[in-house]
């Protein structure tokens, strides 16, 4: 009885993931195939950041953030769900995995609206095109070093840790209750949040509304959070990166 009630559950929470996926890729499919002018006006040349425009434009945010890093987080909510079932044996733990995986959320939902606001900032200052690339190379070349140094530093590899060790994280951060779920949820988000949200960086580099782009990003977390040797790929690629920022800046400064 209890393995059949573990089996809905588990059903339930995996539906749930592949729902929300799903309907934040379709979401992002669309507006990156869709005319801009037809997206809120998000391609026009002057763009006037109305109530209405913002609220797309977060919405847009969130969806790839969901898109791209909810992915990498299914082995930690299956794992926190298959430990909170042997906590509490003969009930549901839907809820408290859906707790979890909203807390997770909330996370990258702040992140959002601190991308939308580098993005009005950038915006105003006339460094972004249309599909939200930023029009000055030196600026891209900051960015790309930028991220390929952070690669390295301590604080991403230490939250990369945490993000590639569901156990660990069970054994040193477990709540009880729905509260606790919830809680664990937010500081796992946390964890992925100083693992990547440099990384997010680049989406300014290569095209906010580029989604062979959105996509190569979403890839290399995957690759960096779950692949065996994760941690010296992405050491790798911040050494590309760097190397990629200097040429630019090489060739901004032939230029001038």
């Amino acid at each position: 009885m209890l393995a059949g009630l573990h089996r809905h559950d588990r059903a339930i929470i995996v539906a749930l993931l592949l729902g929300a996926m799903a309907i934040s890729l379709a979401y992002l499919l669309i507006g990156t195939e869709t005319p801009m002018p037809e997206m809120a006006g998000m391609a026009m040349p002057a763009r006037s950041w109305t109530p209405g425009y913002l609220a797309v434009t977060l919405a847009m945010w969130l969806a790839m953030m969901t898109a791209m890093m909810l992915p990498s987080a299914v082995p930690m909510l299956l794992f926190y769900d298959s430990i909170a079932q042997k906590r509490r044996a003969g009930s549901t733990t839907v809820g408290l995995t859906t707790l979890f995986g909203l807390g997770y959320l909330v996370v990258w939902l702040g992140f959002s609206i601190g991308a939308v606001a580098l993005q009005f900032a950038l915006d105003k200052a006339a460094l972004l095109s249309p599909a939200m690339r930023t029009t000055n190379i030196a600026l891209a070349g900051a960015m790309l070093i930028a991220v390929g140094v952070y690669q390295w530093t301590p604080l991403k590899q230490t939250c990369l840790r945490k993000c590639r060790s569901p156990l660990d994280f069970v054994l040193t951060q477990w709540r009880s209750g729905n509260g606790g779920a919830f809680h664990m949820g937010l500081r796992h988000g946390m964890f992925c949040l100083g693992c990547c949200w440099m990384l997010m960086l680049l989406l300014f580099v290569g095209g906010v509304m580029n989604f062979a782009w959105i996509a190569g990003i979403a890839l290399f977390v995957l690759i960096e959070k779950l692949a065996p040797a994760g941690h010296w790929i992405g050491r790798a690629a911040g050494v590309v990166l760097i190397v990629w920022g200097i040429a630019l800046l090489a060739s901004f400064a032939a230029v001038d």
